[in-house]
């Protein structure tokens, strides 16, 4: 054994060579690697007895990817491009023997291999575009040559990495081996020193992209099908435009095209907010100030009380993690009718191919229905998904309390009412906690976990754990009314209220957001969840929407009834401008003595963004959330706010706080009976020391 550096060493097996990486936790490409692989390459090519190099990784996985941390800072010398140059070049054959995961440079490196070889439970991929970039070591180019422009360009499009067996199906790697990794790697490596395999370098493979020369147009039209849903984002149409040159230009010419191109995203907002995203998943686990002592409980058994789309769902989560679930209800009819809706949503994802039906019957295997709450006594969490009635939480509570064991942690799900009074009734405060899950359950990513004044650590590590097994993005929030997200959105809906009064009808004000990417507007939305529930809310806060209020009251109530601020046809959820609805919105401006009148869409799009996020500065100043970037996460993952943009506080940082300062003052100027367009103490302070709420959160951080 040689040691190279810290992180590289090399030894020989008679005529075969072995570099191995040892990096941990992941062996990320950093500098410290790649000058090792240049240096521990050259050392073997100079050795007369080998004949064969096998690349391999020590623990628990190959070359994971990039080191991250280096994004955005000047690049070092040797890069990973030299790394690759350096392996194709190289005067014996290298052999990439993978295990754990080949992500983004990982599998880049594999590609400037002669071959490659992985242990069946590998997983390789090419993730860049999830941080708003393309494989910019050459994957777009090294892999059409390699499977084809077009399966290749599939493969970069979703971000989603494959296992050994699709890789092999796909061409990707050359054989799938027994034992670790660097035993399947030395068996290649045998072969190809006995049988005189033929190395054939991936630049060199032309045949692969001749039919795509042949046939252009084909390669276009799945590029349209595959970026159709990507409005606004700059990182898919990169990546077409990469592969695209995989087959009109020569490999080093493409190459160079690609480093110009891809560093040019990497300076741009959108790969920066995506990064960020990236480290707020991190930063959101991570809970200051509690206890050394305290930890997450087991949870091996959980149960659902209410079994309502939001209980099937929340069961359904605990089913596909394999945990087993008992879903609650007090009637028979309303259990039938949730298990039904449960077994729908298998059915549907069966049909579509992304469940099987093994695996839907092992789901439903995990869930047991029943009438009584007492089946909730061995279980480990109990969640409460019913509807949102203060009196009815309690009773259940209080009920729930005196039947399970002691240190099961009691959750609610409600998106808004107070914990501590729900609290109020359990003589075992610190077990409770919200988990303020999002419809459909079993699709949303978001998990609110929300702290009550009395809440255990204990408890609140639990829901957080919770949230992680059951694949939810979890951010921990304090009490307050909506706590982040919903106390944030009505904030967005007086404003989407106002523009409407002023001038603008429903398809403009969602027009104005749907244009930057957002997936839905917030009027499709409303109607979408049904526009009693704002009502219900608005009179229980006493605070009337004056055009909203006159279409539920005209009986519109969204989807479920045909018509709300838009009308539906039979069985087809796709909106549609209601004339009537129309009629009713300017008959309402005039009865309020508004003269409405034209509005742009950048106006809208201030008036619909800037209060939301100057009640996600009152969240922060409150203690209400933890850092910025959870309000982030909050928004992406719970509204559908573009990833490419970041979040909200993302977004205000990359648009200058002084103008969002500027422009909330104009605002509150024009209605000054709504005190909550007065610009937020923070957001004011920032501004005024031309500060970001990043600095912000990384000063506290250090502190």
């Amino acid at each position: 054994m040689t040691q190279i550096n810290d992180s590289i060493s090399t030894r020989t097996q008679g005529d075969i060579g072995f570099i191995i990486s040892d990096n941990p936790p992941v062996n990320a490409l950093g500098i410290g690697v790649r000058s090792g692989l240049v240096e521990a390459l050259a050392a073997l090519n100079a050795d007369p007895a080998v004949k064969a190099i096998v690349l391999c990784c020590a623990g628990r996985t190959f070359f994971a990817g990039a080191d991250i941390t280096e994004f955005g800072k000047p690049r070092q010398s040797p890069t990973l491009q030299d790394v690759i140059a350096a392996l194709e070049g190289s005067a014996r054959p290298v052999i990439a023997a993978i295990h754990g995961t080949a992500l983004g440079g990982g599998l880049e490196t594999a590609l400037g291999c002669a071959f490659r070889v992985a242990v069946p439970s590998a997983k390789l991929g090419l993730p860049e575009i999830n941080l708003g970039l393309f494989a910019g070591g050459g994957g777009t180019q090294r892999l059409p040559r390699l499977i084809g422009p077009e399966k290749a360009l599939e493969f970069v499009l979703s971000g989603k990495p494959v296992d050994a067996a699709r890789a092999l199906e796909l061409g990707m790697i050359d054989a799938i081996g027994e034992g670790d990794a660097a035993a399947a790697g030395a068996a290649f490596a045998r072969r190809v020193i006995d049988e005189k395999l033929p190395v054939v370098p991936v630049r060199d493979r032309e045949e692969k992209i001749a039919a795509t020369r042949a046939d252009p147009a084909a390669f276009e039209a799945l590029a349209q099908k595959l970026t159709a849903r990507a409005r606004g984002q700059l990182a898919p149409a990169a990546n077409v435009e990469s592969v695209r040159r995989s087959f009109t230009l020569p490999l080093d010419e493409a190459l160079a095209i690609d480093a110009v191109a891809n560093r040019e995203l990497m300076a741009g907002s959108q790969s920066r907010a995506l990064r960020h995203l990236f480290f707020a998943e991190r930063e959101a686990a991570k809970i200051p100030g509690l206890p050394e002592t305290a930890k997450a409980r087991p949870v091996a058994r959980a149960a659902i009380v209410g079994a309502g789309t939001m209980g099937g769902g929340i069961a359904m989560c605990f089913a596909g993690a394999g945990i087993p679930v008992t879903l609650i209800d007090a009637t028979q009819e309303a259990l039938d009718r949730g298990l039904d809706r449960v077994r729908g949503n298998y059915a549907t994802s069966v049909k579509r191919g992304s469940l099987s039906q093994e695996q839907m019957d092992a789901r439903l295997a995990l869930i047991t229905p029943a009438l009584d709450r007492a089946a909730a006594a061995d279980a480990d969490i109990v969640i409460e998904a019913v509807f949102e009635d203060m009196a009815v939480k309690k009773e259940i509570f209080a009920d729930l309390e005196k039947r399970v064991k002691p240190g099961t942690v009691l959750a609610s799900n409600t998106s808004a009412l107070d914990v501590d009074e729900i609290a109020s009734v359990l003589e075992r405060p610190g077990d409770f906690v919200g988990m303020h899950f999002f419809s459909p359950a079993n699709v949303m990513k978001l998990l609110e976990v929300v702290k009550a004044a009395r809440t255990g650590p204990d408890a609140i590590l639990t829901a957080m754990a919770v949230g992680k097994a059951i694949g939810k993005v979890s951010v921990l929030s304090g009490n307050c009314d909506g706590f982040i997200g919903n106390r944030m959105v009505a904030k967005r809906s007086a404003q989407a209220e106002r523009l409407l009064q002023q001038g603008a009808l429903p398809h403009q004000v969602d027009a104005a957001l749907t244009n930057m990417g957002f997936p839905m507007g917030p009027l499709t939305t409303n109607d979408m969840s049904g526009l009693d529930i704002g009502y219900s809310i608005r009179k229980r806060r006493g605070t009337p929407f004056p055009i909203a209020d006159a279409i539920v009251e005209s009986g519109r109530l969204g989807q479920k009834t045909g018509a709300g601020y838009y009308r539906y046809e039979p069985g087809d959820r796709t909106p549609h401008r209601d004339p009537e609805t129309e009629a009713l919105i300017v008959a309402t401006s005039e009865k309020l003595g508004i003269a409405r009148r034209e509005i742009s869409e950048a106006e809208m799009v201030e008036r619909l963004l800037f209060p939301l996020i100057n009640e996600g500065a009152r969240i922060l100043e409150e203690g209400i959330a933890l850092r910025a970037s959870d309000v982030d996460l909050t928004w992406i993952n719970g509204y559908g706010w573009p990833r490419h943009l970041g979040g909200p506080m993302f977004y205000a940082d990359e648009t200058g706080l002084a103008h969002i300062v500027a422009r909330l003052r104009d605002f509150a100027a024009e209605t000054p009976g709504d005190p909550s367009l007065q610009p937020a103490a923070l957001l004011v302070e920032l501004a005024e020391k031309g500060q970001t709420f990043a600095q912000w959160q990384k000063d506290r951080a250090g502190a």
